[in-house]
This record gives C-alpha cells, structure tokens and sequence, in this order.
C-alpha cells in the first residue's frame, strides 16, 4: 500500500485542509480533534507507519511534530 502524502492521514480522518497540517499544528486546538479521533489517529498512524503506540506514548502525542518524532525513532 503507498504511504500517504505528508499530513493526509490528519487530512483524511479530521477533515481539515492539507494546509493547516504543519508540525507545530496541535491536534486538539489547530486541526479540531477530540479525544475519540486521536485514538482513530493513533490507530492509523500504527497501520500506516507500521509501530505500535503503547497508550502512554500516545497520550504524550499532542503535535504533528509529536507524531513524527515518535514515528521516526520507532519504525523498523
């Protein structure tokens, strides 16, 4: 399956513009997210990027750049 454009998986479960999705971009007060979509985010980042986010990890989560630092020093 092709990896997604930077932010589409933001772009794709929030609904919000490509634009909005920079790494400073805070996934609750910038792009709307509420506590069930960050679990739908975290989900998708698992699938997409292919870690595992423990819960504690995933609640630390709060930025774009959050999300990719993460990601980064965690794929295989």
């Amino acid at each position: 399956m092709p990896r997604q454009p930077r932010g589409g998986i933001c772009v794709e479960h929030l609904g919000v513009e490509a634009d909005k999705v920079t790494e400073d971009a805070s996934f609750i007060d910038d792009l709307g997210a509420d506590s069930l979509d960050i679990v739908e985010l975290v989900m998708a980042f698992e699938e997409e990027f292919g870690v595992e986010i423990p819960d504690d990890a995933a609640e630390k989560i709060t930025t774009v750049k959050d999300a990719i630092t993460y990601i980064d020093e965690h794929k295989g």
